[in-house]
């Protein structure tokens, strides 16, 4: 038995066709980026514990590369940190981040609180990048399914 294919349709029905599909998956890639990174299982690591800080040995932002020397107590110890910053006056109070890995002694690498070191993970990227495919793939499957002849065409 013959299928007739379905009668000519109109802009609006084809605008439907393209348009709902599309607008639901920009809608889910969306909704992903800004439920951000945990959504996709991909939780950044704990900078570290916060501690109280002083400044030991300032340096001027002139200097390229500068690390002021910072004291804090750690475990009730007191012990001494590089931190990558400059302008810091000598015996300034700031709160610095020791990473939870730090050594047992020497000078500890410290951060301040509101900066990270940025990830190098392509796990977030790649997440994404298949999220956006499966919904490509979703929509053009919506979109044969309505265009498709016969008892499957449902806006035709």
């Amino acid at each position: 038995m013959q299928v007739s294919d379905p009668p000519h349709k109109s802009p609006v029905k084809r605008g439907l066709q393209v348009g709902i599909p599309v607008a639901a998956g920009v809608l889910v890639v969306v909704l992903a980026w800004l439920a951000g990174p945990g959504l996709l299982g991909i939780h950044p690591k704990s900078p570290g514990a916060p501690v109280d800080a002083q400044i030991t040995k300032a340096v001027d932002c002139s200097v390229p590369g500068a690390a002021e020397t910072v004291s804090f107590k750690l475990g009730g110890k007191p012990r001494q940190g590089a931190l990558d910053s400059c302008g810091h006056g000598k015996d300034e109070h700031l709160q610095v981040l020791v990473s939870d890995d730090a050594p047992a002694d020497g000078v500890v690498s410290v951060t301040m609180p509101d900066t990270t070191a940025g990830a190098q993970d392509l796990r977030a990227p790649i997440a994404l990048a298949l999220l956006v495919f499966a919904c490509f793939c979703g929509g053009m499957y919506a979109y044969l399914v309505i265009r498709g002849p016969g008892k499957l065409a449902l806006l035709s």
